[in-house]
């Protein structure tokens, strides 16, 4: 399999990010508000190959691999981790291609930097789309990730874990590929991302994102409570909620045609 080519720019910390821009809209729909699309943690740019061909039909999509993701480069231990950080080289990235202003799609935590870009820069939020991301990772089992994946290997740990993430029909070649992609991360850098996700908790700030929101939920989640996704909805004012019924936490991969279409849905009815 070919690998998609990648763009890069140097965050003002010095870490080398990666990113591509993919756009088949109409040539003549010039001021098409371009999406800017966050991926889960241990995902890339390679796990948006279904979502693709049905949002750059309409949208410039911006895809960021974030850091110590993909073709991003690992930070090294000495350099802190933070969601903050993260927020921030989603900025650096809209400033460096002059994008002042974008519609933003994330999946889990992916969707925890669409929701503080939201809070801190409200300006530069259109729309926001999550899937399966609640207000951090506090009080889950998550907490409890990299002892076992230090125990098991970051392989292993996927695949015990696939019944968390896939329901019963999914395809298992889906889950393959999928636990071997998520395995070529690494297991330290990981181990950061999750303890400090595991940390946080904004819900208080939820109201404060004022932009048109869609919120889909996992109907099965086992990550984390179904509730706070109904508690979501109620805190952001401008919120609609979708639940996909029976389904474990990775909708965006499970059902990415329809998590894509749903997406394209909102962002065309409320993006105006």
């Amino acid at each position: 399999m070919l690998t998609p080519t990648m763009a890069h720019l140097t965050s003002s910390d010095g870490i080398r990010l990666a990113y591509r821009v993919d756009d088949f809209s109409d040539p003549w729909r010039e001021n098409a508000m371009p999406i800017l699309m966050l991926h889960a943690a241990m995902g890339a740019y390679r796990r948006w190959y279904a979502w693709l061909p049905i949002i750059a039909r309409r949208f410039p999509v911006i895809s960021l691999e974030l850091r110590g993701h993909g073709g991003s480069e690992i930070p090294p231990a000495s350099l802190p981790f933070s969601l903050e950080r993260l927020v921030q080289d989603a900025r650096e990235l809209l400033d460096h291609l002059g994008v002042a202003r974008a519609h933003v799609v994330g999946l889990s935590a992916g969707g925890y930097v669409g929701q503080r870009l939201a809070i801190e820069d409200p300006q530069r939020v259109a729309t926001l789309s999550l899937f399966a991301s609640t207000p951090g990772l506090r009080g889950t089992q998550a907490a409890g990730w990299p002892e076992r994946i230090g125990a098991m290997g970051l392989e292993a740990f996927m695949r015990s874990t696939a019944t968390d993430r896939f329901g019963p029909d999914a395809d298992p070649a889906l889950v393959d590929w999928f636990c071997r992609q998520t395995s070529s991360n690494d297991p330290a850098y990981l181990g950061r991302f999750v303890t400090h996700m595991a940390s946080r908790d904004w819900s208080e700030d939820l109201p404060r994102i004022t932009c048109p929101t869609l919120i889909v939920a996992p109907g099965h989640e086992p990550i984390g409570s179904s509730n706070h996704y109904e508690e979501m909805a109620a805190a952001i004012p401008d919120s609609e909620l979708v639940v996909f019924e029976g389904m474990p936490h990775n909708i965006g991969d499970a059902a990415p045609e329809r998590s894509a279409h749903e997406a394209l849905r909102f962002i065309e009815e409320r993006g105006a």
